[in-house]
């Protein structure tokens, strides 16, 4: 194997530890700030450690054909050395800066959505619920002015046929069943 061919396999493999620590912080950062419950956490390692070795692979593969050699691995430490010592501290601010934006963002168009959609459903429910209270009132209103203007008709008969239903009610007949009934009830 020729010099060329190891320093762009070494310089790949750079490449792949600067793209792993990037990956890692990235990751650790959002889930620090979104708090992943712990299976989740556990999955998203898995998931990050495979990533990670497919890529790591990958880019051994484009350099050398997958010969592994020791400058690999150097190369990936030097990687994720270079990373952690120039790009970790920038990458993190950045990460923390992108949620907040895009939870600044879904803030704004939850709002936005809030007045354009909830503002006129909301006026358009006011307005059904007050006009039915409006007519209510109406109706409750021309209720009682009709029994007010038919107070005459009909208030004769009811006073004149109160004593005959009293009298019924208290009957001995009426009495006797509806202490039958009520007896009936308690058993």
């Amino acid at each position: 194997m020729n010099p060329s061919v190891q320093w762009i396999t070494l310089l790949y493999m750079i490449l792949s530890g600067i793209a792993m620590g990037l990956a890692y912080d990235s990751y650790r950062v959002l889930s620090q700030k979104l708090r992943f419950p712990n299976w989740l956490n556990a999955l998203l390692d898995l998931l990050y450690w495979i990533g990670a070795a497919l890529l790591v692979f990958r880019m051994l593969y484009a350099g050398n054909q997958g010969q592994l050699r020791f400058y690999v691995v150097l190369g990936l430490f030097l990687g994720v050395w270079i990373y952690f010592l120039i790009f970790s501290i920038t990458v993190q601010r950045f990460v923390v800066r992108l949620i907040q934006s895009v939870q600044y963002v879904c803030r704004m168009l939850w709002r936005f959505i809030a007045i354009v959609i909830g503002g006129p459903i909301l006026w358009l429910w006011r307005l059904v619920k007050g006009t039915v209270l409006l007519l209510g009132r109406v109706l409750l209103y021309i209720f009682k002015l009709l029994l007010r203007l038919t107070k005459p008709i009909w208030v004769l008969p009811v006073r004149w046929a109160s004593p005959y239903a009293s009298r019924f009610v208290h009957s001995a007949r009426i009495v006797r069943i509806t202490e039958w009934i009520s007896g009936w009830r308690k058993r």
